[in-house]
């Protein structure tokens, strides 16, 4: 860590130094301490918050870090020598290093700061996919995929006449290996897969996925928004060609992501957007364009959130395997409790999983439980999901969804499973 970034940082009711170790024991209560939004109550009742899936919220660490840069750091990068300017640079630069880290990359200049995955998958398609894919190649999915990482290689399928090919999954939820397997071929100009599945929880196999496509000379595109706050990422052991998360997923600000992208193919694509400091030479007749991740990062960037998406990954790091071992417990308490509840159908069932649940409810339209829901402070997820083919897969155009991170509890999952089985019973009456 830099000397950018605070020298004490609170991890559950403990401050470690630089360098912080993960705590030989979770402490969930401690923990909660951290996220001051935990602590608020709406409609009368403690907030419980089940929608980690689509934001986490944030720890202090994150939130001082961004009043500190914006107090004390405020400067755009790459653009001044003036002191301020300097430290912004710093930071930004130290965010970059803090991220390559997480995902294992090769160096820092693998890693190019976007707005998030769903920036992320298009500037890949757009760039990249353009350059590469042509009439006739074919382009695989899964049937799991959220939107961000289907309807940008839809698109571009349409455009250049290529072919998309949906991997299948099983009644569980798990993707069908001989049958992905046969969609590859010598036209296979790219796989895009969720590194976990943002609406039932599946935790693809994504070593063997992406060994197969590389047998036939295809690029690998990982969606990583699911998994970043939930399991160790190292991209040079996937042998990922892209990977991409989000930094709100991650405990992270809003509006800050990274893409990786392997060094052969970062010195091969070209930019996507131009202008600013992507820019290496102009001239009215020509301009070329920058070498490495900055060729990618046109304009004035997020500065401040890359500072702070990089404090919510050393909190992630501080937490350490306990975190996931928490996690795994209540993933495991989830499962159980809902298939306790009659007239409750759990979508999906994968054997590897993170604690992401879809269910519907006997006779009750998702949108209703989840008012029911909000009004005893219990925040979920009713709609789509942005994954209408994977939920479509099992004979459903909406349901409830459940999303833990590791600051949740046994307790909550209960008082979850409580109002859902009311519900079951008496429908939206329940209050």
């Amino acid at each position: 860590m830099s000397d950018t970034i605070d020298r004490r940082r609170s991890i559950g009711d403990r401050a470690a130094p630089d360098g912080v170790y993960p705590l030989p024991a979770w402490n969930v209560s401690a923990i909660r301490r951290d996220f001051p939004i935990l602590a608020q109550r709406l409609h009368g009742r403690p907030l419980i918050w089940l929608d980690n899936a689509a934001t986490t919220q944030k720890p202090r660490a994150v939130i001082e870090r961004l009043v500190r840069f914006y107090e004390q750091e405020n400067a755009n990068v790459h653009r001044s020598g003036h002191t301020l300017g300097t430290r912004a640079t710093g930071a930004y630069e130290q965010a970059r290093a803090t991220a390559a880290a997480f995902i294992n990359a090769p160096g820092v200049d693998s890693v190019v700061f976007v707005r998030g995955t769903t920036e992320a998958t298009n500037l890949v398609a757009q760039s990249w996919g353009r350059q590469q894919v042509g009439e006739g190649d074919e382009i695989v999915v899964s049937c799991l995929e959220h939107t961000s990482n289907l309807v940008p290689w839809q698109r571009l399928a349409h455009e250049k006449r290529a072919t998309l090919k949906i991997a299948p999954v099983d009644g569980r939820g798990q993707i069908e290996l001989d049958d992905y397997r046969r969609l590859l071929g010598p036209r296979t100009r790219i796989a895009a897969l969720a590194h976990v599945s943002n609406a039932i929880g599946t935790i693809l196999p994504l070593g063997e996925m992406i060994a197969l496509a590389h047998r036939h000379g295809a690029r690998v595109f990982v969606d990583g928004a699911q998994a970043a706050a939930h399991l160790p990422i190292d991209v040079r052991n996937l042998d990922a060609d892209f990977y991409a998360f989000s930094g709100h997923k991650v405990f992270g600000p809003t509006g800050i992501g990274i893409l990786y992208i392997t060094p052969e193919l970062l010195a091969s694509a070209p930019p996507w957007q131009w202008g600013g400091s992507m820019v290496n030479q102009v001239t009215f007749e020509h301009t070329t364009p920058r070498d490495g991740s900055a060729r990618f990062e046109a304009g004035t960037g997020n500065i401040a959130g890359a500072v702070g998406l990089a404090a919510a990954l050393e909190y992630v790091i501080a937490a350490g395997p306990e975190a996931r071992q928490h996690e795994a417990d209540l993933t495991r308490h989830a499962v159980a409790a809902l298939k306790r509840i009659n007239g409750v159908r759990l979508i999906g069932d994968p054997a590897e999983r993170i604690g992401v649940f879809s269910f519907v409810i006997d006779g009750l339209s998702a949108e209703s439980a989840g008012r029911v829901l909000d009004q005893q402070g219990l925040a979920v997820r009713a709609g789509n999901h942005c994954a209408q083919p994977a939920l479509n897969r099992f004979g459903h155009d909406d349901s409830i969804r459940m999303s833990l991170a590791f600051y949740n509890t046994r307790d909550e999952i209960d008082a979850l499973a409580s109002a859902v089985q009311r519900i079951a019973a008496n429908g939206a009456r329940v209050q």
